[in-house]
């Protein structure tokens, strides 16, 4: 007779040490750990002399003592594009100003031009090398933002690129519509008209064809207002779709107040951001993104108020901001440490910032993004000697494997 007391596991890790990054935990660090997977969930993890000695398991993997994190969480990106704008980053540095580059047709409308012309299979084609750039760094979630049609045929097939994405690579993909990102050229001298747009038959059409995870809008003096920011909120609600938003990147607009009443998922960017938006950030539980990318590129002097934030207990999470014009970053490694040498965050604040916090940015925070039973068994291993070491270097990489949903990825980027 079997005794079917016995835990049932699929896969068994030895040989590793855990970085949790559970809540309250710090890294969690349980050195000499284990960590067991049933049906493509952590089933157990602990140290490996607490090990059930009963246990019948399928595979068991050496980790060769490798430190074994959370699989990395890349949640802002702007990834799904086409077209390149390496010729305005050599325009500015030889002292052609932003402005007149953008009159010659530069700036984000010759990236809509281009993602408007190019076809569905020429823009998967196009994007595919930066999703793979973040796998090789461990990354197993990705948001994706639309933003760069600015009309409904062009958002509707960004959108399901990113939905392609997911099918093609063992990656979690989350879409985010970023209809209110720029003034289409079409809509010149008449935003309100195209807020309209947005907020009624874009809104409808993609969510229709179930595209739609989340709802984005840029809120700045060169994007759009904050009412007319409520206003695509507003329709948001309607859908039942939570919000976030492009919030005090180039001035206070008040935009991450409004985002906290609407319960938004995360405000991104926030080197303009206030204390009121911050206290409001804090009551509401939206999490503050920051890009550090964008402040990088863009040679920006203002810095978030780290400090404050962590005063009053916002969740801090970090991200790529991987995008044509501002930050084309695919590598979540050098992001943590623009993090920790820029913005002055720990290396644990950074590595908290891509998993469990940007996990919290995704409303995937009971899922994914810490090592607890229950929770997806996504986790990427590495050759370092300390958690720490993962923002500490710069241009190096120790990943060594990822697993993702419990099954091993290869370096073709298939399960096995």
């Amino acid at each position: 007779m079997t005794d079917d007391t016995r835990p049932q596991w699929d896969d068994l890790w030895t040989n590793v040490h855990l970085a949790t990054l559970a809540p309250g935990t710090g890294y969690g660090e349980i050195r000499n750990g284990a960590i067991a997977v049933k049906d493509g969930r952590i089933a157990w993890l602990g140290p490996h002399a607490n090990l059930p000695s009963k246990a019948q398991v399928q595979r068991e993997h050496n980790g060769q003592n490798c430190w074994l994190t959370p699989g990395l969480i890349d949640c802002h990106t702007h990834i799904v594009y086409a077209g390149n704008r390496s010729n305005e980053f050599e325009a500015r540095l030889n002292g052609v100003p932003y402005e007149e580059i953008a009159r010659q047709g530069g700036g984000i409308i010759s990236t809509v031009k281009a993602t408007r012309e190019a076809t569905e299979e020429a823009l998967l084609k196009s994007s595919l090398p930066r999703v793979q750039a973040l796998l090789n760094e461990g990354v197993t979630t990705l948001e994706i933002k639309s933003g760069y049609g600015l009309d409904i045929a062009t958002e509707s097939k960004m959108l399901r690129v990113a939905r392609k994405i997911s099918t093609l690579f063992p990656v979690r993909v989350k879409t985010t519509f970023l209809g209110a990102h720029a003034l289409p050229p079409e809509y010149k001298g008449r935003a309100d008209d195209y807020i309209d747009l947005v907020c009624s038959e874009m809104l409808d059409t993609l969510v229709g064809e179930e595209l739609v995870d989340a709802v984005d809008a840029f809120c700045e003096n060169i994007g759009f207002t904050r009412a007319q920011t409520e206003r695509v909120f507003r329709a948001a609600q309607k859908h039942k779709l939570p919000v976030k938003l492009h919030a005090e990147q180039l001035s206070d607009q008040d935009g991450s107040s409004l985002t906290a009443q609407y319960n938004g998922l995360s405000a991104d960017h926030l080197e303009y951001l206030s204390s009121n938006g911050v206290r409001a950030m804090a009551q509401a539980g939206t999490v503050a993104v920051l890009l550090p990318g964008a402040f990088y590129y863009l040679r920006e002097t203002r810095l978030p108020p780290i400090e404050v934030l962590r005063q009053h207990g916002v969740p801090i999470a970090i991200s790529t901001d991987c995008n044509p014009g501002t930050s084309p970053l695919t590598s979540i490694l050098l992001t943590m440490n623009m993090a920790c040498t820029l913005f002055r965050l720990t290396p644990l604040e950074a590595l908290t910032g891509v998993t469990r916090h940007a996990a919290q940015a995704l409303g995937l925070q009971h899922e994914t993004g810490s090592l607890q039973p229950g929770y997806w068994a996504d986790f990427s291993l590495w050759a370092i000697d300390r958690p720490g070491d993962l923002a500490y270097a710069i241009g190096f990489n120790p990943h060594c494997a990822t697993v993702f949903k419990g099954r091993v990825v290869d370096k073709n980027y298939r399960q096995t």
